[in-house]
């Protein structure tokens, strides 16, 4: 089945809203010209500027976290009903980020995503090992517990329009990313999971590749098989380097 390329950049803790906005003006007509999807995810703050630059174009602006619950005592947090309302139509859940430094587990990912797919918005479910668990031969026992973790309770019907980011933490911001190799058979794996849930949603949910991706590695990554796309983080900050991905999609 042939399953379109999406390319997302996750901006993290980086670029005001006029900043976002001239970043997004800038990647229009790349965007334009790519045969890939394209979105990004900037901070809370700057997403209303974000969807008023991306407006008229291809580029979708999407959050970085919600909370599971519509509203309540819940100071600092974002639920998935105002990230619709700012204009958002993405939602980034379970990065390595939230997980190692904010306390995020499979549980609660499962509770935010059935919060993120109640408001129709499209989840992208970052998954991925840490360097001790990969050298400990517990990369498949990793990534299955993730993923069924997160996708536990949900029929495919529901999870229709979900996306995968396998990223391997130690490849996050480190400058080393994992081999051609490395990546298909990560994703091959993580598609087989989901095959255990079922065959059809398989063979249609697209698994991004995220750790380091740069403009030099996206093309020999993106030809594999099972990799649909890349969640980007430091090159998604550069017009010329995100232009590049999204050229080699």
């Amino acid at each position: 089945m042939s399953r379109k390329p999406f390319i997302a950049g996750n901006w993290k803790l980086n670029l005001t809203g006029d900043e976002g906005s001239a970043l997004i003006t800038s990647l229009i007509a790349a965007a334009a010209s790519s045969r890939a999807e394209v979105a990004v995810f900037p901070t809370a703050l700057a997403v209303p500027a974000a969807v008023k630059a991306a407006a008229g174009s291809i580029i979708r602006v999407g959050v970085q976290n919600v909370h599971w619950e519509e509203k309540g005592a819940f100071t600092g947090e974002i639920s998935a009903s105002l990230a619709k309302a700012a204009g958002a139509t993405h939602v980034l859940l379970g990065h390595s980020e939230r997980r190692q430094y904010f306390g995020e587990t499979d549980q609660t990912v499962n509770k935010r995503l059935k919060a993120v797919l109640a408001q129709g918005l499209v989840p992208i479910l970052a998954i991925g090992e840490t360097l001790a668990e990969r050298d400990g031969g517990k990369l498949e026992e990793v990534l299955s517990r993730q993923v069924k973790g997160a996708l536990e309770g949900f029929t495919a019907a529901q999870l229709s329009t979900l996306v995968l980011a396998y990223e391997p933490v130690w490849a996050i911001g480190t400058g080393r990313t994992a081999t051609t190799a490395q990546a298909q058979e990560a994703h091959a794996f993580v598609r087989g999971v989901v095959r255990g849930i079922d065959g059809g949603l398989a063979e249609r949910v697209r698994i991004q590749y995220g750790g380091s991706v740069k403009a030099d590695n996206a093309k020999e990554l993106l030809s594999q098989p099972d990799v649909d796309g890349a969640l980007v983080g430091g090159a998604s900050l550069k017009t010329a380097d995100f232009a590049a991905i999204l050229a080699a999609a």
